[in-house]
């Protein structure tokens, strides 16, 4: 008699962003049982009848200790086969790889490697080292620092952030001197050009999987509206070139500035998952997570552009005064595909304002950006000291299952 196939569980340790809803329909349709971890109690994967059970968990940013030990929990008591962090959060899951039983597959890369691609420093060092072009890049503590930002227009920013939090664009006769004293910041020389990001899937130094694509309409940094471009290959062959000097596997995402003279300028890496997601066809996707040694290319969709419909809708009002922004995100909008839309799985989208309160919220009443307000509790450093009384939930607290 044949055996039967073993259905595997796959922990997502995020629901709230569209990327994460796209990862749980791919991984449903290979037959995969989906569970979510989320700070939040309601979020944009709960309605989704591609997951099976989502978990309340902690905060990481502010309740490290009790947020791994709630993963944990929920992987061993379910028998997950697979960990896949989807966001910021990543920093923290990757904590966990020498707690997690030998049965258990991290889909990230090791946590001390991680913080490397994430430290805009370090990694913009790392781009150097391959020979590869780099923006000139300096600590904030730096002399070189402020010679730099005397001189030309630079741009200020965390080493350690995401979501364009506490960037600053800025030109030699208005730096503010207090920025040097910042010693996990950074200065960079200032790249003019065409702004484009890619999102690749590799193992091993070989590209199983890549986009580029460029955003139409954005929330504060973070594009929202975007399509697939094919015109750079340069970045693409950039973006080989840097994971076969260092080897990577998994998700790598970089930003990148074109200059007009094609030459592709990193502004950062981000080794998890993008927006560039939405392009990737599920069942190859999902085929090459789950055996990274599988080399069969993934293929794209033929769809080349999207949208997070409701996000770009907000912005569209947001430029009620400025008539020719307005038309140009508008145009936008009505061109590309919505990523939350699917007839398979149609209650995302309507629910989409209800279970993407706790971030809409502030954005429309805290003046956050998307970006910010979705990965303030997720994102690395800590925001502050563990609160050991918190009443967030303790481990493993289900909050629904089977997409109810």
């Amino acid at each position: 008699m044949p055996t039967e196939k073993v259905r595997k569980t796959v922990l997502l340790t995020l629901g709230r962003l569209p990327k994460a809803l796209e990862l749980a329909r791919a991984l449903d349709s290979a037959g995969c049982r989906v569970l979510i971890a989320d700070p939040f109690n309601w979020h944009l994967s709960r309605p989704s009848n591609a997951v099976d059970a989502c978990y309340r968990t902690p905060s990481p940013a502010t309740h490290q200790t009790a947020y791994l030990d709630c993963l944990l929990n929920i992987i061993t008591s379910e028998q997950v086969d697979l960990v896949i962090p989807v966001s910021e959060e990543a920093l923290h899951v990757t904590l966990l790889a020498e707690r997690l039983p030998p049965s258990t597959r991290l889909f990230s890369n090791q946590h001390g490697t991680l913080w490397d691609l994430h430290d805009k420093y370090g990694f913009n060092a790392m781009a150097a080292s391959a020979g590869l072009p780099a923006p000139e890049t300096f600590l904030a503590t730096d002399p070189r620092a402020r010679a730099l930002a005397g001189t030309a227009p630079s741009v200020f920013k965390p080493r350690i952030g995401c979501s364009g939090q506490k960037m600053q664009m800025l030109m030699p006769d208005d730096v503010p001197d207090n920025l040097f004293n910042d010693p996990e910041a950074i200065f960079q020389k200032r790249i003019y050009g065409r702004e484009v990001s890619t999102l690749s899937l590799c193992h091993e130094g070989k590209i199983l999987a890549h986009v580029t694509y460029e955003g139409l309409v954005f929330s504060g940094t973070v594009a929202v509206c975007f399509q697939q471009i094919g015109d750079v290959p340069q970045v693409a062959q950039w973006v080989a070139d840097f994971v076969k000097a260092g080897k990577y596997s998994n998700f790598l995402a970089f930003d990148f500035i074109v200059d007009k003279a094609g030459t592709p300028w990193p502004l950062e890496c981000n080794p998890r998952l993008t927006s560039g997601i939405h392009f990737m066809e599920h069942g190859d996707l999902a085929r090459a997570i789950l055996d990274l040694s599988d080399a069969s290319p993934v293929r794209l969709k033929s769809k080349r552009r999207y949208q997070e419909g409701h996000t770009t809708l907000l912005q569209v009002y947001g430029s009620v005064f400025k008539p020719k922004t307005m038309l140009r995100r508008a145009k936008a909008m009505f061109s590309a595909r919505d990523v939350l839309w699917s007839a398979r799985d149609p209650l995302p989208f309507p629910l989409m304002t209800f279970s993407s309160w706790p971030v809409l919220k502030q954005v429309l009443f805290a003046g956050k950006t998307f970006g910010e307000a979705a990965t303030l509790d997720i994102a690395w450093p800590k925001t502050g000291p563990e609160d050991t009384t918190s009443s967030m939930p303790g481990p493993a607290q289900q909050v629904t299952a089977h997409g109810s």
